[in-house]
Parts: structure tokens; sequence; C-alpha cells
């Protein structure tokens, strides 16, 4: 909702950019630079992806195919959220697999066009390959170790950051909502709110199912709007569900869209979540933490035992001419 609920983007999104940023193994992957013969095999190796078992098949472009193993190791490789994410929404991934195959596209026109052996290509491919050796000769040498942390490590991190855990107020909210054009004329208007008005005594009457006539006056999924943090609500809205009972609603509120009524469905008082709640949460950020911490580290170690010498009069002459530029 633009006037009732100020809220980022969803995980949803999040995790759909990464899913079309991500492709499946190793086959959309952009080849390193190879020589002639090598590039020569890769070639005959790609054909080769497209000999799959037609029973195992689960996705095709041109002459090149998608097994269904591929599309599993994909799934078991992503991580917790991302995997249920991609259950709850099967678009995802077939937004993955069409990205994948596009690739796979891509990696047969250059290997047959040996774009990945012109002299500038090359020299970018061998640096990405090289920071990406780096960093994941990094990552192997500051990761922590696997009984890291111990249960007393996170029950301290846990009793140290009980505020980041507390939850806020959250409502359940559902509402009605008439819009009114941001040039409506003095017309329009007068309908906007007779068509409130109305909605409003149909609401009033004995019996009278909220769900049913928010369907009827355009709304999505019966009006509702699920859980909402108390803070994240229009305060106009706020000032007037703070305080009803439940399954009360409000009257008619104007804001800049049009007029609304909302229902208070349900109310979650604030409360810290507990231990067991965030382990999985607490333990990745101290593993995380603990993780970049070595890495500073080995690193400072590094240059402790190799001290770097630096021409900064050199450096400053470069900084100077690069300004000029």
């Amino acid at each position: 909702m633009r006037y009732l609920i100020a809220v980022p983007k969803s995980a949803m999104v999040r995790i759909a950019t990464i899913l079309l940023c991500v492709s499946l193994p190793a086959y959309a992957q952009t080849p390193a630079p190879a020589k002639p013969k090598a590039a020569s095999q890769s070639a005959k190796s790609s054909a080769s992806t497209a000999k799959t078992d037609s029973s195992d098949v689960v996705a095709r472009i041109s002459d090149i195919t998608l097994s269904a193993t591929e599309v599993r190791e994909y799934i078991a490789g992503l991580g917790e959220r991302e995997r249920a994410a991609l259950m709850q929404d099967s678009a995802l991934l077939s937004q993955a697999v069409r990205l994948t195959l596009a690739n796979r596209l891509v990696q047969r026109e250059l290997q047959a066009q040996k774009w990945d052996r012109r002299p500038e290509v090359a020299a970018q491919l061998d640096r990405v390959r090289q920071n990406a050796s780096i960093e994941l000769y990094l990552q192997a040498a500051s990761t922590p170790p696997a009984n890291f942390p111990s249960e007393e490590e996170l029950q301290k991190a846990y009793d140290a950051n009980r505020g980041a855990f507390l939850m806020p107020r959250q409502l359940q909210l559902a509402e009605i909502l008439v819009r009114v054009p941001k040039d409506a004329d003095r017309a329009a208007e007068e309908q906007a709110k007779q068509n409130i008005d109305e909605i409003q005594r149909k609401l009033k009457a004995a019996g009278a199912d909220f769900a049913a006539i928010a369907t009827q006056s355009g709304a999505r999924n019966d009006g509702n709007l699920g859980w909402v943090v108390e803070g994240q609500i229009h305060a106009d809205i706020r000032k007037q569900v703070t305080g009803l009972a439940r399954n009360a609603m409000t009257g008619p509120i104007r804001l800049e869209d049009g007029w609304r009524i909302v229902k208070l469905v349900d109310t979650k008082e604030s409360y810290t979540r507990t231990l067991p709640e965030v382990r999985d949460q607490l333990v990745q950020q101290i593993r995380s933490e603990r993780a970049k911490a070595l890495r500073q580290a080995y690193l400072a170690e590094l240059l402790r035992q190799h001290p770097p010498v630096l021409n900064e009069l050199a450096l400053s002459g470069l900084i100077g001419k690069a300004a000029q530029k």
C-alpha cells in the first residue's frame, strides 16, 4: 500500500534478483581464456552436454538441454531461505532456467567466434580468474571451525544483543479503498464520498461480511493486508486503529489516494524472540563476523612478514596526472 504501509523491498524481490543473476551449475559460466587446442576441447564438451538422457530433460533451447539432475543440484546448493522461496514460487526457478539456457547459447557462440582468445578479453579473464582464486583462498583461510560458536558463546551473544531481537507491535489489517484521482473534479470527489458512505452503511448492517463487501468493491485478497508493524502504518490510519477492539472498523479515512475503511483483524503485542527462534540467524552472523576478523588478521600477519615498500612520491604523481585528465 502506498499510503498505508511504508515497507522496504521484499525478500522475494531480492531472491528473484539472486536467481536471475546466478546461473545453474558450471555450464552457464563464462569460460576462462584457453589455448586454441583447449578451446576446441571445450567446444566439444559443450556439445556433449546436449546429449542428455531425453527422459531426464526438463528444458531445451535449440539443441541444448538441461537435465532434472542439474536442476536438483542447483536447488540443493541454494541457501535455506532461497530454497524455501523457490518452493513457494516456481516462477523463480523458471527464470533461472531460462537464463541458464540463454547463457549456454552465448557460451557456444563465443566459443565458435574464439572470442575468449582475443588478447584484450583473455587479459580481462585472467584478472577475473586471479581475483576469484584469491577470494576463494581467503575464504578458505578465514573460515571459522565447524563447531564455532559454542553454546556458551551463542548464549552470551544473544544476551548481549537481546534488544536487537525485539519484535515491535504488529497489527493485522484489512481495508476497503475507494480511489480518487489526484486531478479529480468536485463531481468525482462527491461520487467517491457517496461510494464510501454506501460501503460503510453495508458494513454496519447485521451479519455484514467485510471480506465479501471488500471483494465486491474491487479489493484483492478480500481486502486483507496481513500483518503490519505498527510504526509502518500511515499516521492518520494508526491514530484511528489504535485502541480499536478486535474486528472493529474505522470510519471513512481520507488520504491522498482516496477514501478507505480499515478493519483491525488482530493484534500481536511486542515481544523478544527467544534464542531458539533466532539461533540460525545469530550463528550465521557470529560466524560471518569471526570470518571477517580472521581474514583481517591473516592479511595483517602476511604484511608483517613481508613489509611492502611504497614510493609515495611516485604514487602522488600518478594521482596528480589522473586528476589533470
